[in-house]
């Protein structure tokens, strides 16, 4: 009895690898009771040989496109593009959300060319386009190529030679905006070149790639030394590393020096503050993660104020400086209408 099983166990192995089980439902009941938990999947015809889904008891996975998905069903639901679920046109949702059954499961799974249709228990269909499954998955999300970042220091940024974009390619061409912001992208830090030193031209040059965020410094901000102003950054002081605007609600960054009274933590944890700070500190103060850059005028530099620092050494003499903040998904929008993963 127990070879006999084996040998039928060894058929039945070798027709499922030859696709014989694949649409034979007549064939699934002796594999089953050798394996009551074997999975039951469905294929599509010959046409569209790459794609295979099963109905688990609390997920739907599908195998297209040399990806395996798993949709949770409330999702699949959710996420209806029916005429009564979802505005085309605004691409907003009219399904409320909050109605979908946290257990609902479909009634029937079908495929009609290249297009899954899910039915619900309220009779409800819902189909989707097996293309949209694949770029809207989790697991086709994380296969999408965003813009790289390089994790960078003073001698790899000066041995990669990034080249600055002029001014008028900036203003006028496509080519030379996305250029930039590839490199800005990139480094956290892109330059432009033969700027007019004005405040006017730079404010037209930051229109370019977003809104100009409004602070309490004004649209755009222009200095020179200044100890009445009551910042640091107003005079011929050295600037240790740093981003800017800390005391915001939405602020760019770190910033050592406009760091409140530490008093909403107790005596320990302030400890282990201080030790974390002084480890940090010791990594941004190496020479090595330092890359000096003289500014003269025409020369505009942009920083990403998430990912690197900025700073200064004292100076002398007379100094003029203006600039301003952007908000940051509007650079990245810009940077996506130009075709860059951003």
């Amino acid at each position: 009895m127990w070879c006999h099983r084996l040998s039928h166990l060894q058929s039945s192995l070798q027709d499922l690898l030859r696709g014989r089980v694949i649409c034979s439902a007549l064939q699934q009941p002796s594999f089953n009771s050798l394996f009551p938990l074997a999975v039951h999947w469905h294929h599509t015809a010959s046409k569209y040989p790459n794609c295979a889904w099963q109905q688990h008891e609390d997920h739907f996975e599908l195998q297209y496109a040399n990806t395996v998905m798993r949709f949770d069903y409330v999702w699949l639901r959710d996420h209806c593009r029916s005429a009564s679920c979802y505005n085309s046109k605004t691409h907003q949702r009219s399904l409320d959300t909050a109605s979908v059954d946290l257990c609902i499961k479909p009634k029937t799974v079908r495929l009609d060319e290249t297009t899954l249709f899910f039915t619900w228990p309220d009779g409800h269909v819902t189909r989707y386009d097996l293309d949209w499954l694949v770029q809207n998955s989790y697991e086709g999300q994380k296969q999408k190529v965003v813009q790289p970042r390089i994790l960078w220091n003073a001698e790899i940024y000066q041995q990669a030679q990034v080249p600055s974009v002029d001014f008028q390619s900036f203003l006028e061409t496509n080519e030379g905006l996305k250029n930039f912001l590839e490199n800005f992208l990139l480094y956290g830090i892109a330059f432009v070149e033969n700027v007019p030193p004005t405040q006017e031209h730079t404010e037209k040059l930051a229109e370019r790639i977003s809104l100009i965020r409004e602070t309490i410094y004004g649209r755009m901000w222009y200095f020179t030394s200044d100890f009445s102003r009551g910042d640091t950054a107003y005079t011929k002081l050295a600037l240790d590393r740093h981003t800017d605007t800390t005391y915001f609600q939405e602020p760019c960054g770190y910033n050592n020096y406009d760091r409140a009274v530490i008093n909403t933590v107790p005596y320990d944890v302030v400890h282990r503050w201080y030790t974390a700070h002084r480890t940090l500190t010791i990594e941004l103060r190496r020479p090595e993660n330092e890359f000096w850059v003289k500014l003269k005028p025409g020369r505009v530099l942009f920083i990403d104020n998430w990912r690197v620092l900025h700073g200064r050494e004292s100076f002398t003499g007379y100094r003029q400086l203006c600039g301003c903040y952007l908000t940051r998904d509007d650079v990245l929008n810009t940077a996506r209408l130009l075709g860059l993963q951003a």
